[in-house]
């Protein structure tokens, strides 16, 4: 965690889900006043703001409207019915949401101040997340508050950075590749170890290996395997053990296939 410093904005959290909680946490112990949870669930709200020390409601148009930034961190699809209905309580504070694929326009017309802060991180709520090393991409229509976000989020990490809506597009589809996409491999690998008796602890070491090698090395050069040297006695092999699992096989050969090539545009 970073030093705490003068700079402490009083802060309203929008949601109280694993964002909201992880954010809503860092803040707290960076000493930022959280002075309410909103969220559209009782039981989520007050879990999260007995956590924090805070009031919390479920009513948007009730939310503390002294705060000095509005957090938004809700499912993309509630935003466009909730946030017209949020800024009414604060015509000056800065609105910030925390969506890697939303845009920082989903705000214009509806208040002055607003922009983005969003942590490229997974977040789940039965483990603590270092904020020290979170990369935070930030953004917002002025420069002054530009500024403001960037202190913010200077409070809880040292990796702090503008992006544009356009480039957090890519960020958030990369994230899915490196994280979502990577996570189901390893249910995959949990499913068929199972099946057959054996554990998925097995592969922790090879999972962890695997992920220290792409701090040294780019993933193209780290990338092993029977694809990686094109070896088709064992793809097919693989293929024929996978005969009663035509869904995991297809992704064998097209992950299989897409290797290949990335192998072949880097050579």
């Amino acid at each position: 965690m970073t030093e705490h410093s003068a700079y402490s904005p009083s802060i309203v959290l929008i949601g109280a889900g694993n964002v909201a909680t992880h954010l809503g946490r860092a803040f707290h112990e960076a000493g930022c006043r959280i002075r309410m949870v909103y969220s559209r669930t009782q039981e989520s709200a007050k879990m999260l703001a007995e956590n924090i020390g805070c009031p919390y409601t479920t009513d948007i148009t009730s939310v503390d409207n002294e705060a000095d930034i509005y957090i938004v961190s809700l499912k993309d699809s509630v935003l466009e019915d909730i946030l017209p209905k949020l800024v009414e309580c604060n015509r000056k504070a800065l609105f910030v949401h925390t969506a890697g694929s939303v845009s920082i326009d989903i705000w214009k017309g509806l208040t002055d101040r607003y922009g983005v802060l969003y942590p490229m991180q997974t977040f789940s709520k039965q483990r603590k997340v270092d904020f020290e090393n979170v990369h935070f991409f930030i953004e917002a229509n002025s420069k002054e508050d530009t500024e403001i976000l960037t202190r913010t989020a200077s409070l809880i990490s040292s990796h702090v950075f503008e992006a544009s809506s356009e480039q957090r597009k890519y960020l958030h589809i990369s994230a899915v590749f490196a994280c979502n996409f990577a996570n189901h491999m390893y249910s995959i690998c949990e499913h068929l170890l199972s099946s057959h008796g054996l554990p998925f602890s097995a592969m922790l070491p090879l999972i962890d290996e695997t992920a220290e090698k792409v701090h040294h090395l780019t993933p193209v050069s780290a990338q092993t395997g029977p694809a990686q040297r094109n070896d088709h006695n064992i793809m097919d092999n693989h293929l024929s053990m996978l005969n009663d699992e035509p869904e995991i096989a297809e992704l064998y050969r097209l992950i299989s296939k897409s290797i290949r090539k990335f192998q072949g545009n880097n050579k």
